[in-house]
Parts: structure tokens; sequence; C-alpha cells
């Protein structure tokens, strides 16, 4: 087998999210990568393309697609968010869970 040194990322992504700057990025990143996957779905679920949904929408289709990609470095706003899917025949629901305290 050739890959039998490798070790697993797990240990790893726990250590370094240790560091409070570090799980800060990586939340961010995180969220971003949530909501393009969000919106994504609500496009492709409505049957529309990124420059059908992005003209419903009012914004471009350069937009969405750097949003269904997660690589704009800006996080997007929340209006928007509710646009795109409002166009896709969607609504957001927003909830708040709260972390299990030890």
């Amino acid at each position: 087998m050739k890959y039998k040194n490798i070790t697993p990322a797990r240990p790893y992504l726990d250590k370094k999210l240790k560091d409070k700057t570090i799980k800060i990025f990586f939340d961010e990143e995180k969220t971003k990568t949530e909501i393009a996957r969000l919106i994504r779905t609500a496009r492709e679920a409505a049957g529309f393309s990124q420059r059908e949904i992005a003209l419903k929408a009012d914004t471009t289709q350069a937009v969405v697609a750097r949003l269904e990609l997660g690589t704009d470095k800006r996080m997007p706003s929340l209006m928007l968010i509710v646009r795109l899917l409002k166009a896709a025949n969607a609504h957001l629901e927003l909830k708040c869970i709260f972390d299990k305290v030890a």
C-alpha cells in the first residue's frame, strides 16, 4: 500500500482549531461553504441557470458563480442571500443552535 505513512487529518485540524484566530477563519469559511451549498441547491431545485437566477435577483451571473463556488473573499450579505432564495421560490429560515457545554 502506497499511503501507509499518511496520518489522519482530524488530530492535526483539532490542534490547529484551538488557536482562536484560526478557528474564526475556519468558521467563516465553513459558513460561506454552507451558504454556497444552500444557494446552489435552491437554484438547481428551481431549475434555473446562474444567469436566470441572477436576473431574477437583480445581480449578475458572476456574483452567483463566485457565491456558489465560495471563491468570493467577502461574506455575502443577508439581503443578497434572501433575494437569491426568493428568486428560486424559497425562503431563508434562521435558527440558533447552542453548543453543548461540558
